[in-house]
């Protein structure tokens, strides 16, 4: 007969599993709590706090449940085990339960408690009272500038859905299963303070460098938090980021040779001739990125720079429509990736007409 410690044993072992393993596989077959739960979490484009105080008080509910579950389970799948009737289960499989009990009790208890006064003592809820401050009136208030930003297209997003980094124009958050820390830009800074390699990738086959930032904030009330990410989304959000970065543990980042190519392609186009634009002519936002005004004119100059005079090169009439990171990018895209040597040097088409141009027919709007 199996022993009472033995039992208790492989009941503490299934339970482990099903925190560590289950949810990855429940993700894969689309069993997630935002898809059981998406009518009553609403949208997180809507309204993305009060999306994840649904969320996160859910989740709650759902995982201290699991051990209560696996009891119920083991009462269909062991029934020899005589599990439903309590008066004669061996006592640690009766202390196994009574714990079960306490702990979906008491996160009941917790989450009532958070809903009282329209969910104003909840986690979230208590992290954006840390920011109420002109113009804003109340933590209401707040939220709604954080959602107002959440909805614009042109934040930074990044990481796994239990951990994902959010920088806005004015905010840097991170989303966990049962928290979203925050800081304002304007009180924070930002420290890189370790490094790890990786060398085997989701996405890649390549190695891949992982940051760990720590966010401060002036503020008392804001406690620091991590966040992490791949090294080649560092320029990124550097890019979004109006908080300094420090890098207190001199970790060195590595860049991508994209990243490389668009440093020394900048460094080479600014020594080329401007473009002026002709009066009247208005610059419009660059078509790649949406984001920044198209600063860049393709216009043949190389036979000028003692180049070869029967140049591959073609003479571009398209108007200013690219930003230089975006056709830098496109330069890049365009190059044999065994063969960065040849980079420079090369010519590729007009994204727009297919042209031919070098680097050197590169001109900044001025």
């Amino acid at each position: 007969m199996e022993s009472p410690e033995l039992s208790f044993t492989l009941a503490y072992i299934v339970f482990s599993l099903c925190f560590v393993f289950t949810p990855n596989e429940f993700r894969s077959a689309g069993l997630t709590i935002q898809n059981l739960f998406s009518s009553w979490l609403g949208s997180e484009d809507v309204g993305f706090i009060q999306y994840h105080v649904r969320r996160t008080s859910i989740t709650l509910l759902v995982h201290s449940a699991l051990p209560l579950g696996y009891y119920l389970g083991m009462c269909i799948a062991a029934p020899e085990k005589n599990l439903g009737s309590i008066h004669q289960v061996s006592d640690s499989w009766r202390a196994f339960l009574l714990l079960s009990l306490c702990i979906q009790l008491t996160s009941w208890t917790l989450v009532i408690y958070w809903a009282r006064r329209r969910w104003h003592n909840h986690p979230i809820s208590r992290a954006l009272q840390s920011h109420i401050q002109p113009p804003h009136s109340g933590w209401g208030s707040v939220a709604t500038s954080v959602n107002d930003e959440f909805r614009r297209i042109d934040k930074f997003a990044t990481g796994a859905p239990g951990a994902r980094v959010i920088v806005t124009d004015s905010w840097v958050l991170k989303v966990t299963t049962y928290h979203v820390y925050m800081a304002l830009q304007m009180e924070c800074h930002v420290t890189v303070t370790d490094s790890r390699q990786h060398q085997l990738t989701p996405d890649s086959a390549s190695p891949a460098q992982i940051l760990t930032l720590t966010v401060g904030s002036i503020n008392p009330a804001v406690r620091p938090f991590d966040i992490r990410l791949i090294s080649t989304e560092y320029a990124e959000l550097r890019e979004k980021l109006h908080a300094p970065i420090r890098n207190s543990a001199n970790v060195v980042i590595h860049q991508t040779m994209t990243e490389l190519f668009l440093e020394t392609f900048r460094a080479q186009v600014d020594l080329n001739h401007p473009y002026t634009l002709p009066s009247g002519q208005e610059v419009e936002p660059c078509i790649g990125c949406m984001q920044v005004p198209a600063n860049t004119k393709l216009v043949r100059l190389c036979h000028t720079e003692g180049a070869d005079t029967e140049s591959e090169c073609q003479q571009c009439f398209c108007r200013p429509m690219w930003c230089l990171s975006c056709l830098g990018r496109w330069f890049a895209s365009r190059q044999d990736q065994q063969r960065p040597e040849t980079w420079l040097s090369s010519r590729v088409p007009c994204p727009t007409c297919r042209a031919k141009f070098c680097i050197l027919d590169i001109c900044v709007v001025n």
